[in-house]
């Protein structure tokens, strides 16, 4: 028998209103790979830690924002997503109140609100996972 060597991950889409707008929560990423780009704040799940726990903890841990009910939006497993190894992905949507302010921490060496309209590149996949939660969540 052999033992899978895919690991399961977490992004948190996080959006806010922004005057007639919307914006997303990115982080600036502190370490390789892709150390200096912005992508979803996100990371690895804990043996025993549920998905949708896993992800309001990585925001927290990444961005200092707590977010209440979150939606799973889909998996994203394409092998070489993640240089280091593959890697499945569960991206869950979260909203946060128009004056949640997000402080860098953990292993982001930034965070930042993007208006919808002007998003910065993405790493990872991240970009495809925004297209899917634009698609569905910002009309």
């Amino acid at each position: 028998m052999r033992t899978s060597k895919i690991f399961v991950t977490v992004d948190a889409v996080m959006f806010r209103k922004a005057g007639n707008g919307h914006e997303l929560l990115f982080i600036q990423r502190k370490n390789e790979p892709f150390r200096g780009k912005w992508a979803l704040p996100g990371g690895f799940v804990d043996e025993g830690e549920d998905l949708p726990d896993a992800a309001r903890r990585e925001l927290k841990e990444e961005t200092g924002i707590e977010a209440g009910a979150m939606e799973q939006l889909g998996a994203f497993g394409k092998p070489g997503r993640d240089p280091r190894q593959h890697t499945v992905s569960v991206a869950y949507v979260g909203f946060a109140g128009e004056d949640a302010v997000a402080v860098a921490a953990d292993d982001a060496a930034a965070a930042k609100w993007f208006s919808v309209k002007n998003l910065p590149e993405l790493a990872f996949d991240h970009a495809d996972i925004v297209t899917l939660a634009l698609q569905k969540y910002v009309p």
